[in-house]
Formats: C-alpha cells, structure tokens, sequence
C-alpha cells in the first residue's frame, strides 16, 4: 500500500506484505482474493482507523493506566481490569467520516449482491497469523450482522475485543507493546454454508508434506474451528488428490442461521453419520489447498465453506504449530477386529441406540436376576430388561442387548456409565437370540450383528475411550461458566471418570452400592447388623470422595422400586407386589414410612463426613410427591446430626409435576439446591412409558410443556438464590435444550461419562453465542451522547 492510505480498503487493494495495515487475517484474505481463489467479497476498516478511534476518544491513555502492573497471572485482576477496557472502549464513537465510509463500502457490497445483506464482521490483530506465532483466535468474530446501525455497533465490539483478557495474556506472555498491536476489521459477505471446516496442507502430526488433510462439518464453521464438534476427517495425498483415508464423525448438531440469528440446531438422524462432503469436493477442495500452499510457499492452515455447491475460503494462515489431535473417530473395541467386515454382516436385530462402542462376544440370556452369576468376563448381556440387581453382571459383560427400554433406561445409563456398547428395546433378543451364540453388539447404529464382525466405519467411542484420549494427547477442554458434572454409581469406575474435565458428581446413585452389597437393606436392619451396613456403604462414598475431592459429591438416596427391592437377596420377604412400581413405594415416602433404611444412610454419609473428613459429601432426596414429606424427611436428616451450612448442603430432586407446581414451597422448607431430574419429569408429565420402544418417539424433553416447567424452576431458583441442575441425558443429545438451559440461568449439568467433554464444548459453544449477544444488548442500551 502507498502511504497515506485510506482508513477503508478493498480486499483486492491490500496483499500478504500489509499485515502492519490490515492485520494477518485482513492481509491474508487480501493475498487471496488479488491471487484469484474463491473468496466472498468484501472491505477492511484499517488498523490505522483502529489508532485514530482510540485517539478521538482519549482510549489511548486510559488503557496504558489501567495496564501498568498488571501481572498476567492474576486472573482476577487481569479479567476486571479487562472488563474496565472493554467497557471504555465500548463507549466511544466512531468518527462521522469512518462511518460514512463504512456504510458507503457495506451498500455497494450488497447492491451487487443481495446475499450480502448479512456480512461477517471479523477482528484482525496486526500480530496475528504471524509465521512465528499465531495470535489467531483472541478477539472476536461476529456472525449474521445485518443492517447498518448493527454493523457500525459490530466494528466497535471488535475494536473492544483486542482487549480480551486472553488476549491480554497472549501478550504479555510474547511481550508485546498492548498499544502497538493494532485491530482492523475485515467486514465479508456472510457464506451460508450447508458444510465447512478446516484444511490443513500438510499432515500436522506428523509434519508429513505428502498430504492433506480436510476437516469437514455440517453448518457453520464455527462449530469446528471452536472445536465444539467431531468433524469427519478425511487425509488425501497432495500429488495424486487420492483420498487415504475417511473417518465420519458424528455430529448431533450444527450452528445454522435461523430467521435472524445463529442457532444451535439438531441434526435428522439420517445426517448425523454421514459424510458431510462428496469425493468431489474433498478433491476439488484439496487441490485448492495445495494451490494455495503454491501460491504462499508454505504450509497453510485454512478455512473453507461450501454455499450452494460453490467452494470459498474465509482464512488461511501458516501452520505455525504441530498440535496432537484427537482422532476424529477411533472405535474403542473389547475384541480385537477380525472374521467379516459389516458391510457384509448379517443384521438379525435393531433397537435403539443406547451406549456407543461395538463389541462381539457370546450371548448369555438372562431371565432373572438371580441368575447374574451366570454371566462371565466376556458374555454379551442378554435380558428382557436390567435393574439394579443386575449391575454385578453388567461389570462382567462387554455389552448388553434388552427387549425393552429405551436411550434412557436402567441398561442404557449403567452402559454408558461402564463404557460398553447397548442396544435397547429390540422386542425379541430374549427369543430370537441363543445361549453362547456369537454376536456383534454396535451401540452407535442400535443393531446386533451375528457372528464377529469388523466396523470399520464406526467412530464411536466409549467412556473409557474418550477418557483415554483425552489423557493421551491432552485434549483442550474449554472452561465454562456452567458447571458439567457426572452422574456415577459404580465405584469402580470412580478414580478414572474423575479424571475427567468434571466440576464434581452431580448424581451418585446409591443403587449401585446396595446392589453390591446385595443384600436387602431390611435383612441388616432384622438380623441387627446395621453397623455392617452402614460401613459397606460408607466405605463405597469414601472412594468417591477420595476419588473427585475437594470437588462436589451429590449423593442421591435410595431411590429402589419394589420390583427391584425384591431382587436383593432377602427382599421377598420385605416388599409387596406392586402393579405399577415407578409410581409406587419409592423415595421420600419409603424414608418415612421405613425409617430404618434411611438412617443407617445418613449415619453412612455422617461417617465418611465426620471420621474421614471428606466434607464434599452431600446430599440428594429423591422422589419427593409432597411438602409434608419434604419436612420431614429434612427433619430426619437434621436429626442425624446432619445440618445445612457452608459444607453440608441438602438438595432435592425435581422430577414430579407437584415439585414444578409448588417449588416455592418446597423451597421453603430450606433446601440449597435442586436437580431437574429431566428423564422421569419428561416420563410424568407427558404420561410416557420411557421403557416403552413403541412410546419413544412420544418421549421428547423438548415438548412445550416440559420446557416451560424447566423454565420455571430455573427462574424460581435464580430468584431465590437457590442452585439449579439438570441431570438427564437431554442436555449431551439436544443442543437446543442446552441452550434453553444456559440461556434461563441453570448453574451446572450432569451427564453420563461418555457426554462430559462433548457436553463442555457444546455449552462453550452456547455460553460465547449468549455471551456475544448480552455485549450487543447492554451496547444496545448504553445512553447516547
């Protein structure tokens, strides 16, 4: 560029040697553009304007104050000395000329083209996309921007945003002058793609020049660059554009523009695992990749975006690092792969698809619980449908298959939880299927194969997997406001899982452990041997609580339904038939009209407390139908010598329609905290049998009704300063229900192991959309001068 250049420019006006002007991102999409590839159209508002706005509105001096002594590593200083940047930098104005020069530019943009009513309006540091280092990422990138008033609030935003409290670090930590870097703001035509994702001009692992590698989604690219999915992933040799290799991912959800702004949306099933991009445009992708390597002489890491069947690159920059990714997929399997691939496996059973994984094994049909010793280390699990009674069996097998149930049965939530493949409600496993005939359980597509089979095309992965990973190549989790817990009850599996990115165990069942031990809690209670009781259970809480400390345990009590009481060793001789268990004698009307099984799980929980000083017990009634029983079950807890405080808080679950109606009441009653038991609310409030396979598809946690109860409790909570959960499988499968979640104030979520990080990343995604737009709403509302 010449001197004295204007503070708006052209992308075809800047090139790759004008970063100091347009930033890296800027100068980037400049090179681009002048070289011929396929780039949307568009300007840049230089960082020479960027200076002057900073000038006019005496920024300049403010921000050098507030940065004098400010130590990088303080967190909290550094993130309210950021906020106070911000929020001054939010105040200015933009000069009348840059204005008009902004809206001139955005007018011409889409008088000749009427998609580009909505633009991308993106930050471009002038230390960013540097060969040496990569500042790429620390500022902000606004989506959808429609309209001029919204488009001159955006450019701002973006200005503010070089003064993250990320990209404070970043800085200071490459000991950059913070008032020498500069911002410019490349303003785009917005591409609505139905697919994008990343290329990567040269295998980044392996530093291998020979290929390329192509990361592809659904939607928005957002979604991927953010990390917040599992891309397919697809290596293609950059002489030949052969493909090597393709791993599918699968993606539940994608970031679309819906009316006017960007939605978190799920995906149909039929989209979910399959390939998002044809062979042709994986190679007419590819071989657009390698032209750009050409054309920079040097390795490139780029964004790309197909509208319409018409390919464009957003980005590219140099591959300044050699990060260890995860796999894009990687089946976690029990058996070593062998005899016949699945593309020619017999198919002799379909259910639903309740735990990932494939695994292949001998059946063993099991009747009845008192049979579970039956099952060996290596059986595939085999019954009409599993309780507590059956976990022991559970352990030993590498997958289950039931009869009936569904993605939220007993068999489904204990898999996920072990990290085994499960099928549910396949109608006729317990008959069509033979003791000791080999099979291939395939949890990720909800059938049964006969005989061993090879997947090759699975990329699901198991708990124990996705843990594995994330250990191995120290996955990047993001950090968010909304707390992810998990839900747990085998102690087993306790020390693993708590290597998880988790903020505690949302949900410890107590069933695991009593069914352990095996025996019907009565039989103690009869034979006088309640102190054996008390510390087998104590002893199970102490692993948990060594294993996540000092991080929250949330121990749910018993919560056993009669049929499953009964399957205990003893339990015929305590519990009555019952016509319909899920509405009968369970939860806090048990506790009072049993007391003796309650107390010796409070003196347990006093124990591990109290003796071994794990003070991040505390606990969870579950089931409870009235307030009266709420009462008085709080005063037995109090009675226990168990009193709410600082360390001890006493939650109730919210999973009757009485609980939603009547929350204020039962809030004053004095508890601290409530969990959204979103499963069995869903079942009661719209009258569905979830075991019931032929009910599934009336199942739905995102009915109108059931959203509005959520809804409600999540605001009673907020305005009485009580802590509100979710434990359910609907925040890891529908990302509209997290949002809805994030969006009303809910303080954490709890899911199974396999959907922790998943689950993280997809509120990342949610809490930086809401974030972006309360910075809108609150600029919206500044007073004007």
């Amino acid at each position: 560029m010449k001197p004295n250049t204007p503070l708006v420019v052209d992308f075809t006006q800047v090139s790759k040697d004008d970063t100091a002007l347009v930033g890296g991102k800027g100068a980037n999409l400049g090179e681009l553009s002048q070289a011929g590839f396929p780039v949307p159209p568009g300007f840049i508002i230089t960082s020479d304007a960027y200076f002057s706005f900073l000038k006019d509105n005496k920024l300049d001096h403010k921000i050098k104050k507030l940065l004098v002594g400010l130590d990088p590593e303080d967190s909290r200083t550094l993130h309210s000395r950021a906020l106070l940047i911000q929020k001054e930098i939010l105040k200015g104005r933009l000069p009348k000329n840059l204005q008009n020069e902004i809206i001139k530019r955005y007018r011409a943009l889409y008088k000749t083209d009427a998609k580009a009513v909505y633009v991308a309006v993106r930050s471009s540091a002038t230390a960013e996309d540097l060969p040496d280092a990569s500042f790429a990422g620390q500022q902000k990138t606004f989506l959808n921007v429609h309209g001029e008033e919204n488009l001159l609030r955006a450019v701002v935003r973006c200005f503010a945003s070089l003064f993250e409290p990320r990209a404070i670090y970043y800085r200071a930590l490459h000991k950059y002058d913070h008032l020498k870097i500069g911002l410019a703001v490349p303003i785009q035509r917005m591409v609505q793609s139905e697919k994008s994702g990343i290329l990567f001009s040269i295998e980044p692992v392996k530093n291998d020049e020979s290929k390329i590698v192509i990361e592809a989604g659904w939607g928005l690219g957002e979604a991927i660059v953010s990390g917040s999915i599992m891309p397919d992933r697809y290596i293609v040799d950059k002489k030949t554009l052969k493909i090597f290799k393709k791993e599918i991912g699968k993606q539940t959800w994608m970031i679309t523009r819906v009316g006017q702004e960007d939605k978190h949306v799920t995906l149909a099933k039929e989209k979910q695992e399959a390939q998002k991009c044809t062979d042709e445009e994986i190679a007419e992708i590819a071989k657009m990749g390698r032209a750009i390597e050409t054309h920079y002489k040097f390795p490139q890491d780029a964004e790309w975006a197909i509208e319409a069947r018409e390919l464009y690159f957003v980005q590219s920059r140099p591959v300044t690092t050699t990060k260890v990714n995860p796999p894009a997929g990687g089946q976690i399997s029990k058996f070593k792969t062998e005899e016949m691939p699945t593309e020619k496996a017999e198919v002799i059973l379909r259910g639903i698809a309740a735990s990932v994984g494939s695994a292949s094994g001998p059946v063993k049909i099991i009747a009845d619980p008192s049979k579970i010793d039956e099952v060996i280390k290596g059986d595939v699990l085999v019954a009409e449908m599993t309780n507590p009674s059956y976990v022991p069996a559970m352990r030993r097998a590498v997958a289950i298959v039931t009869d009936t149930g569904g993605s939220t049965s007993h068999a489904a939530i204990v898999s996920r939880e072990l990290g085994i493949p499960c099928v549910a409600g396949t109608g006729q496993a317990t008959t069509k299927l033979k003791t000791g005939q080999i099979i291939t359980v395939d949890g990720a597509a909800g059938v049964v194969y006969k005989g061993k089979v090879v997947d090759n095309k699975s990329q699901s992965v198991t708990a124990a997997g996705q843990i594995t990973q994330s250990l191995a190549v120290k996955e990047e989790v993001p950090v968010t406001a909304t707390k992810v817990y998990v839900n747990l009850g085998e102690p087993d599996m306790a020390a693993q899982i708590a290597k998880l990115p988790v903020d505690g165990v949302g949900l410890l069942r107590a069933e695991f452990m009593i069914a352990q031990i095996g025996e019907h809690p009565l039989s103690f209670v009869k034979d006088k041997r309640e102190k054996e009781f008390i510390e087998k259970l104590a002893q199970g809480l102490k692993i948990f609580c060594q294993a996540f400390h000092p991080r929250p345990i949330i121990y749910r009590a018993t919560d056993f339904k009669t049929n499953e009481y009964k399957n205990l060793k003893g339990g015929e001789k305590f519990e009555k038939q019952e016509e319909n268990p899920m509405l009968g004698f369970r939860g806090a009307f048990r506790y009072i009209k049993e007391p003796e099984v309650f107390q010796m799980e409070l003196e347990a929980i006093r124990k591990v407390r109290d003796y071994h000083d794990f003070y991040n017990l505390h606990l969870m009634i579950p089931y409870v139908r009235t307030v009266g029983e709420l009462e008085q079950v709080s005063a037995m807890v109090k009675k226990a010598g168990l009193h709410r405080g600082h360390d001890f808080k006493l939650w109730m679950m919210v999973e009757i329609p009485s609980n939603v109606i009547l929350l204020e009441e039962f809030l004053a009653v004095g508890i601290d905290g409530v969990s959204i038991g979103s499963n069995d609310l869903t079942q009661l409030i719209l009258g569905s049998d979830r075991d019931n396979p032929i009910l599934a598809e009336e199942f739905d946690e995102r009915n109108p009704a059931v959203v509005q109860s959520i809804e409600k409790v999540i605001r009673i909570c907020r305005e009485q300063g009580v802590t509100c959960s979710v434990c359910g499988q609907a925040p890891s499968v529908y990302p509209e229900f997290t949002e809805m979640l994030v969006e009303n104030g809910i303080t954490s979520v709890s899911v199974n192991p396999d959907a922790v990080i998943a689950t993280r990343r997809l509120i990342a995604s949610v809490e930086k959309k809401l974030l972006l737009k309360k910075v809108i709403e609150e600029q919206d509302n500044e007073p004007t001068e």
